[in-house]
């Protein structure tokens, strides 16, 4: 089941028990850090593309038409999630009488809209991946989109053929904040996650990050400067950041 982006529905450690256990997941696969990168994994929206702004003017626009307000604390509840647990959000929080295939539709042909005319790379992500380049540094997406959204999107900016693989949502069981997704890239890309660089717009994106045990940075946008990265590695400001590249072997 697809949402604007496409994203897959995983089980979501919405309960006590889950949280408990998705940190007992994350004491399992925390490592040593070696301070030693070799291989870095992006997030896609928010991180690479500036999806996340269009994902506010759709779901300004849904609620709008409901007479109801797209309020920052349910954007930040739904930010990082797989799509249709983003939309139950919705629907249970704001009592909504949609289904999640209803609102899905809707939201698509909003965002169909809004795709050609206002999609754009973040700053400073061609610079990096010049960067990744001159280190042939192995890379790759970490998206909770489905392969054909991610593919488009990423074509769309150029970057698709700059990137090793893209993973997705529906190659792993369980979505972020879950570690699946990041213990998965890391063993495409042939290293422990320890040895892995990830860069995190978001909470739920972040905690995925740091429950496989990777090093996760924050790089937070306008859309989520405010939102809780305990435990991260670092913060940069942008993709721009010398911080990220401080981090990168030497040539």
């Amino acid at each position: 089941m697809e949402t604007i982006d496409g994203r897959f529905l995983h089980e979501h450690p919405s309960t006590h028990n889950s949280q408990r256990s998705l940190q007992h997941e994350r004491h399992i696969y925390m490592q040593p850090w070696a301070h030693s990168i070799q291989a870095i994994a992006f997030d896609m929206d928010g991180l690479m593309v500036n999806t996340e702004e269009l994902y506010t003017i759709v779901g300004h626009t849904i609620l709008q038409r409901r007479d109801r307000k797209f309020t920052t604390d349910l954007k930040d509840r739904m930010t990082g999630l797989p799509g249709p647990v983003a939309w139950q959000l919705m629907i249970d929080l704001e009592q909504l009488s949609d289904t999640i295939d209803e609102l899905e539709l809707e939201s698509k042909q909003i965002f169909a809209e809004l795709l050609p005319q206002r999609l754009a790379p973040m700053p400073g992500l061609f610079e990096l991946l010049d960067l990744l380049d001159a280190r042939e540094l192995p890379r790759c997406v970490a998206t909770s989109s489905t392969r054909p959204f991610a593919d488009q999107v990423l074509q769309q900016i150029g970057a698709l053929d700059r990137v090793d693989f893209v993973v997705t949502a529906a190659d792993v069981a369980r979505g972020k904040p879950w570690p699946d997704i990041y213990l998965s890239a890391a063993e495409r890309m042939g290293t422990q996650p320890a040895n892995m660089l990830v860069l995190e717009d978001s909470h739920h994106g972040s905690q995925a990050g740091l429950a496989a045990g990777t090093c996760t940075v924050a790089v937070p946008g306008e859309h989520s400067l405010h939102h809780d990265f305990s435990g991260v590695y670092a913060r940069a400001a942008s993709l721009h950041d010398p911080l990220i590249a401080s981090l990168l072997p030497p040539p």
